[in-house]
């Protein structure tokens, strides 16, 4: 070789090598005959042994150890329901590996990767429900509002640019920020706790930057595949999500009298004799009604018991009007929504089974749910009322800006001292609506499959009057349309 080749030489020993690393890195192994540099001999060589984790594979667990765990033990210090909610993160991350993994082994399919691998994305979607069926305490809304839009950046195993993978990934954090600054603002201030689900909303951002820096490195164009590895149509769902194999101690082999199997027959066969006699040999029979577990057995004195299993018995179905179990009282305001949440009392719950409730806002509403049995009063100037699925309750209020709204009700009467402009009447079956002589001429009445409504007012001489809402109608077709009349009952 002459002397002014040895430079060019050089270089290319020195790029050989550096292609050899990525492809190290890459999980490629080089094609059979080919030359290996010397300087990756080491590197190939750990790349073609397979107890080893794949370079993206262990990036990857490297990226749950470091930004995953920190949201699951934010989410964990909030509470059982909260930790539930981190459970179900971990498990979208875990489907998400199997999904890598399958990368590090085989090809990319020659169909979209969107619907090749749907199949193998189940488990992703399957803890992604889960999170959003999550029926939590309302103060957790926010929180799981903004783990929901944080979630849309699991998308990026089925996407290819543009944009990339890891830009994509970034762009999740405006919306799932929009929702986290909420719960920062509100818990601004307030001690430890606060600080605790401050830690929730910095640690879920961390771990989507922290994603985004791991798919820019190892998924920089999209999920990333093995362009020597086996063909995508012999994947089977499920596969992959093993750790890594450790090299165990040979098994000791077990020898007779060392205890187990093989100890019991040994001593067995020790005892028996040259007469044929054996272990078993003088044992009394055991009667059927000595055996615990038949039905024969007789219990007796110097006998010790024994517990037999018994099958769990069905739960017995609920008797016809049975009353069902019923939630916790409440009587709280919401500043969010300017709404007081009236619910499940009773006149056990209340005192003299009247329930108090005092609006300060006229922009605030009253929601008063699954009641029994109770008067709720209302005081002050408010919005609207809401009286749902309760049942022989009584609601007294001053002046209702917009409506009154009663639903899925049995046996319950309105009050209105003052002023209320429109009364919605649904599914209810036995209403009275009480108005004053001034409120009479400017309310109005809309029902719908509901019946006994009536409504009553005092008349100029301080007489009660009252009069039915009419649940009977007759149509006609006149001049092709349809019109409808009050039936000739309530005339």
């Amino acid at each position: 070789m002459s002397e002014q080749l040895k430079p060019l030489c050089g270089i290319l020993d020195n790029v050989l090598q550096r292609l050899a690393a990525v492809e190290c890195k890459l999980g490629v192994a080089p094609p059979k005959g080919a030359a290996v540099p010397s300087g990756a001999v080491a590197t190939s060589a750990v790349v073609e042994d397979e107890d080893e984790v794949h370079p993206r594979l262990a990036a990857y667990d490297q990226h749950m150890a470091r930004a995953l765990t920190p949201f699951t033990d934010s989410c964990a210090a909030l509470g059982s329901e909260m930790g539930g909610i981190g459970d179900s993160v971990r498990d979208v991350w875990n489907g998400v590996r199997l999904i890598v993994e399958l990368g590090t082994e085989y090809k990319k399919p020659p169909e979209p990767v969107a619907s090749a691998i749907q199949p193998h994305i189940k488990p992703c979607q399957d803890a992604m429900s889960k999170v959003r069926m999550a029926r939590l305490d309302r103060k957790f809304d926010w929180h799981i509002k903004a783990v929901m839009e944080m979630l849309a950046c699991v998308s990026w195993v089925v996407m290819s640019p543009p944009p990339t993978p890891s830009s994509f990934v970034k762009d999740t954090i405006g919306a799932s920020d929009f929702w986290a600054n909420k719960v920062r603002k509100e818990h601004k201030n307030k001690g430890e706790e606060g600080v605790k689900h401050t830690k929730l909303c910095d640690s879920m951002k961390a771990l989507v930057l922290d994603l985004s820096a791991y798919l820019k490195e190892y998924h920089l164009s999209g999920l990333a595949w093995n362009p020597r590895g086996k063909d995508f149509s012999k994947a089977k769902v499920g596969e992959g999500g093993n750790a890594p194999k450790a090299k165990s101690a040979p098994a000791a082999v077990e020898t007779p009298g060392a205890g187990g199997a093989g100890g019991l027959f040994a001593e067995l066969q020790e005892k028996k004799t040259g007469a044929g006699d054996s272990a078993a040999t003088g044992l009394k029979k055991v009667a059927r009604d000595q055996q615990t577990w038949r039905k024969e057995f007789k219990k007796s004195g110097d006998a010790p018991s024994q517990p037999t299993a018994t099958a769990p018995k069905p739960a017995a179905a609920p008797k016809f009007g049975a009353k069902k179990p019923v939630g916790a009282p409440k009587c709280e305001y919401q500043t969010r929504g300017c709404k007081w949440n009236v619910e499940n009392q009773t006149k056990d719950t209340c005192e003299n089974g009247v329930c108090k409730v005092t609006v300060t806002d006229p922009k605030q509403q009253v929601y008063i749910y699954k009641c029994q049995n109770v008067t709720i009063q209302i005081t002050g100037k408010l919005k609207s009322v809401v009286l749902d699925s309760c049942t022989k309750c009584g609601v007294v209020f001053d002046t209702a800006i917009s409506a009154c709204e009663v639903v899925n009700c049995k046996s319950v009467q309105v009050q209105a001292t003052n002023v209320c402009p429109s009364f919605s009447i649904d599914k209810t079956d036995g209403i009275v609506v009480y108005l004053t002589n001034e409120a009479i001429a400017t309310s109005s009445f809309v029902t719908s499959k509901s019946s006994e409504m009536n409504v009553s007012w005092p008349d100029d001489k301080g007489e009660i009057k009252e009069a039915p809402i009419p649940e009977q109608f007759m149509h006609k077709f006149v001049n092709g349309k349809m019109t409808s009349q009050v039936s000739d009952l309530y005339h």
